[in-house]
């Protein structure tokens, strides 16, 4: 990938979607089918990073000869943290395999780029305009991907952190030695332009690579749409909607693409809220086979 050619400097690639609900259909009612529409550009903030070289270090291993290590960069923390020798999870495979899914980005070897399964994804929440009812819907939706793609979300709790085009990866100031959790905002499209022509919710990850390797997430974002959120929750059946709107959106921040294939959640359309299908569980099942990262 061409912004892999630069050492030091990051550069941003658009990835992920964005969902709008067509209004005049909703008006018809929810029972009605519904359709969800990509909004015809890509959002997120996939950032490939080529960083510095690694330095040499006396080692014994090889008969005393000396062992690679990676250097730490300036804007990056402290290499592995929280970084397990094995997965957290043991998601079951779907009873059904289903080659219904597409990844975001894969390595050179056409493996599939996902987060590290050895470590936990932590997340914070933006919820100063979250709808009433919607704090469990997000539990929800994580709990689903979770158990799908073995991947441990640990929630970090609120922050006054505001939705970015460009987010930085690595705020030390704002959350420690770390790299900065997944933000999930509740926002509006004044605040989130990418929010626009009634786009109801936005999702991508963040990538990370060194010296060329391997490319893994390492946090990523994630926003919804109060304003029209809150129009489907005042529904007695609008909930599953907004729940299949996180669903989808997770599934692009864990690295799945659009698919076209109209029974899985992860179509760019929709017609009945029915959750993750068996080709949005296998993609994710997919990506819980991503490597441990100790070396980011």
């Amino acid at each position: 990938m061409d912004s892999e050619r630069e050492t030091r400097v990051p550069k941003h690639r658009r990835a992920g979607t964005a969902w709008r609900i067509l209004r005049g259909v909703l008006m018809a009612g929810i029972a009605a089918v519904v359709a969800v529409l990509v909004s015809g550009f890509l959002h997120g903030d996939p950032r490939i990073t080529a960083l510095f070289p690694g330095v040499s270090v006396p080692g014994s291993a090889q008969g005393g000869q000396k062992q690679t290590t990676p250097a730490r960069a300036e804007d990056a923390p402290p290499p592995g943290l929280e970084e397990g020798d094995a997965p957290l999870g043991s998601p079951v495979a779907p009873e059904t395999s289903n080659d219904s899914y597409k990844f975001l980005a894969t390595n050179d070897d056409g493996s599939p780029v996902g987060y590290s399964p050895c470590r936990p994804l932590h997340y914070v929440v933006n919820n100063a305009s979250a709808p009433a009812g919607s704090d469990a819907l997000l539990e929800t939706a994580i709990a689903n991907v979770s158990a799908a793609s073995g991947i441990q979300f640990v929630n970090d709790g609120t922050t006054d952190e505001l939705p970015a085009d460009r987010r930085e990866p690595y705020q030390p100031a704002k959350y420690g030695d770390r790299w900065a959790p997944l933000l999930i905002s509740w926002t509006t499209p004044e605040a989130a332009p990418a929010l626009m022509d009634k786009v109801i919710g936005t999702g991508g990850s963040t990538m990370y690579s060194l010296n060329n390797g391997p490319k893994s997430y390492i946090t990523g974002s994630l926003e919804l749409d109060t304003p029209q959120v809150s129009g489907l929750l005042a529904d007695p059946e609008g909930a599953d909607y907004v729940l299949a709107v996180m669903q989808h959106e997770l599934g692009h921040v864990m690295g799945l693409d659009h698919v076209d294939d109209p029974v899985q959640l992860m179509y760019p359309e929709i017609g009945a809220p029915d959750g993750l299908a068996a080709g949005d569980l296998t993609g994710l099942h997919l990506l819980a086979s991503a490597p441990c990262r100790k070396d980011i």
